[in-house]
């Protein structure tokens, strides 16, 4: 059986990445900041007895290490960074910027997928398909930004995506390989309601990425459909 660790598994896409991989006989575990008040997270654990719920602040990397060390031993095929926050609105944009608010953003969306595969690498590498999967977003793309706005999560993701780049440079050898996948404008809340893309079909799309992975591809960016996205 094949194990999943993914993050932000309480809503949005995490919670439907745990509901697919645990309805395709996946051992999944869900980490979740506040999984008490995750009632969708703990209904799905009732249905399958292979999903754990385990708490875990992405931006509390002490919380990393102690999730990483109860976990010691533990293979994980597929470690799936999918925390995010956004951070922009219109009262945070250039001139009233919260730069405090922008650290979090940072710590989040880029220190945390990079902390995770660091802190789990030995889970990784105790799995048959040594796989760290970092959920992105076009906004991150420097050559695709033509309308401005949102410093906060376009720099948080840009940076995200040269961080995995280079570490799917530094890991190959060891046989490891990233993936930086872009989920398309999905119905979530970060999304809102006006999206087109609903979070099964984004999700089932990634899972098909995930599935095809080969090394040779290793730090590639690419849509949840397996489109080559510009950096």
């Amino acid at each position: 059986m094949h194990t999943v660790l993914v993050t932000g598994a309480n809503r949005g896409l995490g919670l439907e990445f745990c509901r697919q991989y645990a309805e395709a006989g996946w051992r999944v575990l869900a980490a979740c900041r506040d999984p008490d008040n995750s009632k969708a997270l703990h209904g799905l654990a009732k249905r399958h007895g292979g999903l754990e719920i385990h708490a875990l602040d992405v931006a509390d990397h002490a919380a990393i290490d102690r999730l990483a060390e109860e976990l010691r031993g533990r293979a994980v095929d597929v470690l799936l960074n999918n925390a995010g926050v956004y951070g922009d609105n219109d009262q945070n944009d250039f001139g009233s910027m919260d730069y405090g608010l922008w650290e979090q953003v940072l710590r989040i969306n880029t220190l945390g997928p990079v902390k995770m595969a660091e802190a789990f690498l030995p889970h990784v590498l105790r799995g048959e398909r040594k796989l760290v999967v970092a959920v992105t977003s076009l906004m991150g793309s420097m050559a695709d930004n033509s309308s401005g706005h949102s410093l906060m999560y376009r720099s948080s993701k840009a940076a995200l995506n040269a961080a995995v780049r280079s570490l799917a440079l530094d890991l190959r050898p060891r046989g490891v390989g990233f993936l930086l996948v872009h989920p398309g404008w999905v119905q979530t809340d970060m999304g809102g309601a006006n999206a087109p893309l609903q979070a099964e079909e984004s999700v089932r799309g990634m899972r098909q990425q995930v599935e095809h992975f080969d090394l040779r591809h290793s730090g590639e960016f690419v849509n949840y459909l397996g489109k080559p996205l510009a950096w």
